[in-house]
């Protein structure tokens, strides 16, 4: 019975140890190749997606970590050599503190999660706009984007102007609400860069919001498959100071 408990302890502790390593691998994985392997971003939202995504990994990091530290230590001491029937390895079950870890440890990190995740629908759901948002319509159809933007002082009768076919171009640091819709088929609407993805529905208003924060070029993919030419529905989202912005607007032909 002495020498059961001896072995039991020795590999609670020799798990414990490696579980205690591959924890802080695991953290260090999260908090530097998660921001490599996302996405650049170019709004708030898609910086709060990057920091969810690192938050969630390292939460993971010590439940993977443990399962990878028991499984390394089987490996290493648990392995059955001989003949017939392998017998039953020391028992950790019935180890009450460690089971009372366990079931602690989880239960807060669920809680954890569980408030992170409400707190950011609750902001989601609250809105990005403002007394300068500005709304532009979005369609999709087999095999491009159309844009239509608000109307503007040379406009008639508040008429919006349109762009079909073209790159979509947005004011930088303007909250934007885009009403998606499509003329045939359901699509999907995302930009990549800054963290936002709303199916394009025929018949159907969807509605998202973003506001761009950073100047650049950056992509947009539809992300239903929506026919043969599916993956040649991709387009650039130009990101120009309101200057830029404006000028460009004024020059766009108008549509009434």
């Amino acid at each position: 019975m002495t020498s059961e408990k001896t072995t039991t302890s020795r590999a609670i502790v020799t798990i414990g140890i490696l579980w205690v390593l591959l924890t802080a691998a695991g953290v260090l994985v999260s908090i530097y190749a998660t921001p490599w392997l996302m996405p650049e971003s170019a709004s708030n939202t898609m910086h709060m997606g990057i920091l969810t995504m690192i938050i969630f990994s390292v939460a993971a990091a010590p439940v993977a970590a443990l399962v990878y530290a028991v499984v390394l230590y089987a490996l290493a001491k648990w392995r059955y050599t001989g003949e017939g029937i392998p017998p039953d390895g020391p028992s950790l079950r019935a180890n009450s503190p460690l089971t009372m870890v366990w079931i602690i440890g989880s239960t807060a990190l669920t809680l954890f999660l569980l408030v992170w995740g409400l707190s950011l629908l609750a902001s989601d759901n609250s809105g990005q706009g403002g007394a300068n948002e500005m709304t532009v319509n979005v369609t999709g159809q087999q095999w491009l984007w159309s844009f239509q933007y608000p109307s503007t002082a040379s406009t008639q009768n508040g008429t919006p102007v349109s762009v079909s076919n073209e790159d979509l171009y947005l004011p930088v640091n303007t909250p934007i609400k885009f009403n998606v819709t499509s003329k045939d088929v359901d699509h999907g609407f995302w930009i990549v860069q800054m963290g936002i993805k709303i199916n394009a529905i025929p018949d159907t208003i969807t509605t998202t919001e973003v506001t761009p924060n950073k100047l650049g070029d950056y992509d947009i993919r539809c992300t239903e498959i929506c026919g043969l030419n599916h993956s040649y529905m991709t387009t650039k989202v130009h990101v120009l100071t309101e200057k830029a912005f404006s000028n460009w607007l004024a020059a766009q032909p108008k549509h009434f």
